[in-house]
C-alpha cells in the first residue's frame, strides 16, 4: 500500500483528535499504531432496535489521497445485517467514489454506516436474517470479539465489559445451582416427616378394631350384669315368700284355734307369692 500523503495525514490525525474531544454517540474509532490508513471501529447497536447491546467491530481502510477518494468498508462482528470481512457497497465507500463529498469525516461515516445497518435496503455484502438471529448475534457478539487480537489492542474498555459480563454470568450461573440445591434440599426435608404421620395413621387403624372388641366385651358384661341381678331379685322374692310361710304357720295358731283360718291366711299368701312370680 502507498504511504499516505502530507494532507491525508494531516486529515486523519485532526479527526482523530476530534472524536477522542467528541465522541459520537454508539461509535469509537481507533487507528492502527503502525499505519495511520487503517482505522478500526466499534459500533453499539442502540436499545429498541434488532441490533439492540450488540457490539460490532469493523475496519476502515482509508486511500492515501483521502479525503478526495473515499475509504473501503467491512465488518469483522457476525451481525446478521452484513457478511463478514466482505466490502460494503454505499454511497459512503470506495464503491461510489463518484457520490463522495470530501467534507465529510470519519464521523460521518461511521454515522451513516450504522444508520444503513438499520435499515432493510439491500445492498453488496448485507445479508438478510430474521430478527431472532439479529438478537442471538447481539448477545454473543462481544465475546466473539474479544478473541481478536486487535480488537483487545484497540478497545480495552470493551474487553473489561466483556470480563464483567462474564463474571456476572458466572455467579448468576452460581447463584442458581445453590438456590436449587438449597430448594431440593427443602423438599427431602419436608418429605421426611410424612412417614411417621403415615405409621401414626396405620397404627390408629389398627387400634380401632380392638377399641371397638372391647366396647363390645363392655357392652356384653353389662347385660350380663343386668340379668344376674333381675335373678338376684326374683332370689330375694322367693325367700321372702318362704319366710313369710313359716311366720304364717307358726305364728297364726297363736292368734286363732280355728284351723280354717290359718288355711285361709296360707292360701291368700301362696296366692300373693303366685302374683308376684
Amino acid at each position: 500500500m502507498a504511504s499516505a500523503q502530507k494532507g491525508c495525514v494531516t486529515r486523519l490525525q485532526k479527526e482523530y483528535k476530534s472524536l477522542l474531544r467528541e465522541p459520537v454517540p454508539h461509535i469509537q474509532a481507533h487507528p492502527v499504531p503502525s499505519n495511520l490508513l487503517e482505522w478500526h471501529f466499534v459500533l453499539e447497536g442502540a436499545k429498541g432496535t434488532d441490533f439492540e447491546g450488540g457490539v460490532y467491530h469493523g475496519k476502515l481502510v482509508f486511500p492515501p489521497n483521502y479525503p478526495f477518494k473515499p475509504p473501503s468498508i467491512s465488518m469483522s462482528t457476525p451481525n446478521g445485517r452484513f457478511a463478514v470481512n466482505t466490502k460494503l457497497c454505499l454511497s459512503i465507500t470506495d464503491y461510489h467514489p463518484e457520490s463522495w463529498n470530501p467534507m465529510w469525516s470519519v464521523g460521518t461515516i461511521l454515522t451513516g454506516l450504522l444508520s444503513f445497518m438499520y435499515d432493510n435496503q439491500p445492498t453488496t455484502g448485507s445479508i438478510t436474517t430474521s430478527k431472532a438471529e439479529k438478537q442471538r448475534l447481539a448477545r454473543e457478539s462481544l465475546a466473539y470479539n474479544a478473541k481478536n487480537a486487535t480488537f483487545r489492542k484497540l478497545f480495552p474498555d470493551w474487553l473489561e465489559e466483556h470480563n464483567r459480563r462474564a463474571a456476572a454470568a458466572a455467579a448468576a450461573v452460581a447463584a442458581a445451582q445453590q438456590q436449587q440445591q438449597q430448594q431440593q434440599a427443602g423438599d427431602g426435608g419436608e418429605q421426611q416427616p410424612q412417614q411417621p404421620g403415615g405409621q401414626q395413621q396405620q397404627s390408629s387403624g389398627q387400634m380401632q378394631p380392638m377399641v371397638q372388641q372391647q366396647q363390645q366385651q363392655q357392652q356384653q358384661q353389662a347385660r350380663a350384669g343386668g340379668g344376674g341381678a333381675a335373678a338376684g331379685g326374683g332370689g330375694g322374692l322367693f325367700t321372702f315368700a318362704v319366710v313369710a310361710i313359716v311366720l304364717a304357720i307358726a305364728v297364726v295358731p297363736l292368734f286363732s284355734t280355728d284351723a280354717a283360718v290359718s288355711l285361709s291366711v296360707l292360701t291368700r299368701l301362696r296366692d300373693s307369692f303366685s302374683g308376684s312370680s
